[in-house]
């Protein structure tokens, strides 16, 4: 990967912050954009906007192939078996708001069972938590062991014939942990159960395979892989997707509508209610290319090379916690250093000009596992380099100083 000239296609990355060359390293909160998806954003309002779905003039048909095209190209990239598949939302969050809504009404009753996991965002865990108020359901937690690993003896002892869906993270925003999810669809579908995947922080960084994982349901967000915000994707097998009713009502999700009854669109537009974001899909659509045209293999080995990097990096400074020593991780670091809080170690990074995140990062009930109320979290991108690490490294020391 020649990275300097990744680099060279996002444009923020020249900004300065207080004086400083900016460094980013909030990525796991969202990327950064190369120019490529932001042109396609900007010729698409000039050049074809137009409705989709609706119009039989030229530029809402052109503006229909291209938001069909995107599904498509959506479907390549995780390699669903089709379309029909592939649901537009706004991101992970609403994916995971809608299959929860809609599973419930339709599979689950008072006493049935989800099964998360300790380290879940809380996008993860509130819908679930909704669904227990209204239907009373329960919620059962995987745990996790003292390196961030979730405990799969303890996993397999949560399921009962009550329990009727499993909704897990492939990559932990917090730990980086890598969760063995091929292997847990497996166990779950032993138990007749069918598995959501939060892929959020793994579809960046690693091949998400859908049929290799066996996946009923898979969501992510286009902003966390360098496409627009407000735009995301909710998979699911179409065995499934068919079983499911309307999550909203409007537009586009309607066959035909008289005042005694409504029936409702074929597979994904029963669950795409309004104007879609068509410009947003368009956008992610140019962002998979662009990644898949460096390759997410390539991908992949840089940030894994330059995760140990900064660990080795970090480990070198005294007084240095990092939390999550899972055996198989993802470019996500969490840390705290000595006494220092995090907010104000965090405070001060960005005098430097390096963006890192702080606080519970919507995992509370992870720090509440950890003890903690919050950590510095670094986490990488395709156009992070090695000198940022250092500059990352120097800058701790500084502050450190400054506190002892």
């Amino acid at each position: 990967m020649d990275i300097q000239r990744i680099r060279e296609d996002f444009p923020i990355l020249n900004r300065t912050i207080y004086g400083k060359p900016l460094i980013y390293f909030d990525n796991g909160a969202t990327t950064q954009k190369p120019r490529v998806v932001v042109d396609s954003l900007v010729n698409e309002y000039y050049s074809v906007n137009a409705n989709v779905h609706r119009g039989v003039h030229y530029l809402s048909q052109q503006a229909t192939e291209l938001h069909e095209a995107s599904r498509e190209t959506v479907r390549q990239f995780i390699n669903a078996q089709s379309t029909n598949e592939i649901v537009f939302t706004r991101g992970t969050t609403e994916s995971i708001n809608l299959l929860a809504s809609t599973f419930g009404e339709a599979f689950m009753k008072e006493g049935d069972e989800v099964i998360v996991s300790v380290m879940e965002h809380h996008s993860n865990i509130v819908p679930w938590q909704l669904l227990a108020n209204r239907k009373g359901i329960s919620i059962k937690v995987i745990p996790m062991n003292d390196c961030g690993e979730l405990m799969l003896d303890e996993y397999k002892k949560l399921f009962s014939n009550r329990t009727k869906i499993v909704s897990i993270v492939q990559v932990s925003n917090v730990l980086g942990t890598v969760n063995p999810v091929k292997e847990m669809i497996r166990i779950a579908h032993a138990h007749g159960v069918p598995c959501l995947i939060d892929a959020a922080q793994s579809i960046p960084h690693m091949k998400v395979d859908v049929q290799e994982l066996d996946a009923d349901f898979l969501v992510f967000s286009g902003h966390k892989i360098y496409g627009p915000t407000g735009i995301g994707v909710l998979f699911g097998k179409e065995e499934w997707l068919d079983k499911l009713p309307p999550y909203q009502g409007g537009g586009e999700m309607i066959q035909h509508v008289s005042f005694e009854k409504t029936t409702f669109n074929e597979l994904p537009f029963k669950f795409e209610a309004g104007t879609p974001d068509y410009i947003g899909t368009t956008g992610l659509a140019k962002a998979l290319d662009y990644v898949s045209n460096i390759g997410i293999e390539q991908i992949a080995n840089y940030e894994q090379e330059l995760t140990e990097y900064a660990l080795k990096r970090l480990y070198e400074i005294p007084d240095m916690h990092i939390f999550g020593k899972a055996a198989d991780r993802g470019s996500v670091i969490s840390f705290q250093v000595g006494n220092i809080h995090h907010f104000d170690l965090g405070t001060l990074l960005d005098r430097l000009g390096i963006a890192v995140r702080t606080g519970h990062h919507c995992a509370q009930p992870l720090m509440q596992r950890l003890g903690i109320e919050g950590t510095v979290r670094a986490s990488f991108g395709l156009y992070n380099t090695k000198e940022e690490v250092d500059q990352l490294i120097m800058g701790i020391e500084r502050i450190r100083n400054m506190f002892n």
